[in-house]
């Protein structure tokens, strides 16, 4: 879940490389690179719910001063993406997974040939990126994630789990309504489009990931044996590491190390979005 969005962060620089890629749909959008001059490891980032990928700019340099290549995934709909979430124009978890991943990773490929490579997300992009591993179980051999669990209402502590399946359940009814989710409007996400909110729902009210036009994705989650690294917020009422733990069931071959941020760790309020604008800390973290 995500509730509000974070600053607006500045325009790429000479830091950051754009490439733009097209999707087998026809979708158009721009893949963020921060390469430094001798990469040990590729890192392809996916974003929060509804959040563009030039936020993540200030993660993705830090992590090149560590001598890691980054590439920064757009969502569907937001940032440099050709397309709007509307009445004519939907999308769901099938085209996020397969579609425009199949183009980033491809790119990512190419430009860094021959590395480590690494998979990472916050929130919803964290577990899209663990999603990802049942339709492309050689595409990574380590997760990053960042303020990351399952939105599964029972992995919530009880004061969330009285109100979260009503707002489970309110918000792909509001989607359908008006024609996409008014994130915007409502403080919760982006414009999202209504088939991601059906399928994020979905996960949201009974546990298991699964999406129309997609295979079984659970059961090729549990054949992944990766290395996950995942930063916890101290102030993250949205990714409690009770959600991170119901998340890390569908991995059970994963090597699990977990680490919970405090303010005095970061320099910042240690929620959900915050740690964005001091990532130096989650950097060292996911690096050492």
């Amino acid at each position: 879940m995500n509730r509000a969005q974070p600053s607006p962060a500045p325009a790429p620089g000479d830091a950051a490389l754009a490439i733009p890629l097209q999707a087998a749909d026809g979708h158009r959008f721009e893949l963020l690179a921060c390469i430094p001059d001798e990469p040990r490891r590729s890192l392809l980032w996916l974003p929060a719910l509804g959040v563009a990928a030039r936020h993540y700019l200030p993660l993705a340099e830090a992590l090149a001063r560590r001598g890691v290549a980054v590439f920064l995934h757009e969502w569907r709909g937001h940032g440099s993406s050709s397309l709007r979430a509307g009445r004519r124009c939907d999308w769901g978890y099938r085209e996020l997974l397969v579609d425009d991943l199949d183009a980033s990773e491809a790119a990512v490929d190419a430009a860094s040939p021959g590395l480590p490579r690494t998979r990472g997300g916050h929130s919803l992009g964290g577990q899209i990126a663990c999603c990802r591993l049942a339709l492309a179980p050689h595409a990574c051999d380590a997760l990053w994630l960042a303020g990351c669990g399952a939105p599964y209402w029972r992995a919530f502590p009880r004061r969330e789990r009285l109100w979260l399946p009503l707002a489970y359940r309110a918000l792909p009814w509001l989607a359908e309504r008006a024609g996409r989710l008014p994130g915007r409007r409502i403080g919760f996400g982006g414009n999202e489009a209504r088939s991601v909110m059906r399928d994020w729902a979905g996960t949201a009210l009974s546990g298991r990931y699964a999406a129309p036009g997609l295979p079984a994705l659970e059961p090729g989650m549990a054949d992944a044996a990766v290395e996950v690294r995942a930063a916890l917020f101290e102030r993250d009422w949205l990714a409690p590491e009770s959600s991170l733990e119901h998340l890390m069931t569908k991995l059970p071959r994963a090597r699990k190390a977990t680490r919970t941020f405090a303010r005095a760790d970061l320099g910042v309020r240690a929620d959900h979005f915050a740690w964005m604008r001091a990532p130096g800390p989650v950097a060292d973290w996911f690096t050492a």
